[in-house]
């Protein structure tokens, strides 16, 4: 199942994984992440529900930006007892569960973030539906995902997810490896199969926007629940 395989790859990588995961995208995944948060408009009074939340790394830049609350949802507990040490004293909650079967009321909170997850779960359109459940009618639900870039730029992206990425992972160490060697079909494979653009107005999601990043190579979408 892909949500175990997302469990094994990255149980491993925690206490790494905000450095190289700048690393290795040339430094834009956190550019990516700011610009991601950025899409909501909440405030401190405000509940955000950030999932596949990771080390926390949306979590905080969520708390940074606005001053809001964070519940922070993963189902890797070695990823999670990483947030912990990097979120304490923040007001941010976390759990563990899985974006397919979220343990929250319906509409319960502001907002809703989520970060290269829907690769990982067997049924996309099911869990943007589920996703899009817990946020209250109005609510900006946003994703970072990887892209495809499009045009000149694709040789060059070819040529790092097939070589370069890889021979970085092994240098890094044994759980990058399989992460450098996973990152490229997984996302050609999602992209083959899946539009967010088209899941998020599927699961009553309005106003939907994309924007294209660094070429192409991320993207975040965002929109409204209905």
């Amino acid at each position: 199942m892909a949500t175990t395989t997302a469990r094994t790859l990255f149980a491993p990588l925690g206490p790494t994984y905000d450095r190289y995961s700048a690393l290795l995208s040339f430094g834009q995944d956190p550019r990516w992440r700011r610009f991601l948060v950025s899409r909501l408009g909440v405030g401190a009074e405000d509940t955000v529900l950030d999932v596949a939340t990771g080390t926390g790394l949306v979590a905080r830049e969520l708390v940074r930006r606005f001053g809001c609350s964070v519940v922070a949802v993963d189902q890797s507990p070695e990823m999670l007892a990483v947030a912990a040490e990097r979120t304490r004293g923040l007001p941010i909650r976390l759990v563990e569960g899985r974006a397919e079967e979220l343990a929250f009321a319906d509409g319960e909170f502001s907002a809703l973030t989520f970060t290269y997850l829907l690769r990982y779960v067997d049924d996309p359109q099911a869990t943007v539906r589920e996703l899009a459940r817990v946020v209250r009618p109005g609510g900006t639900i946003a994703m970072l995902e990887f892209a495809l870039p499009r045009g000149v730029w694709r040789p060059p992206w070819e040529l790092w997810v097939r070589v370069g990425l890889p021979v970085a992972g092994r240098l890094i160490s044994p759980g990058w490896r399989d992460v450098g060697g996973f990152l490229g079909p997984s996302i050609r494979d999602f992209w083959q199969r899946h539009d967010p653009v088209a899941l998020f107005r599927a699961a009553g999601i309005d106003d939907v926007r994309a924007r294209r990043l660094s070429l192409g190579g991320g993207v975040v979408v965002w929109g409204r629940r209905r």
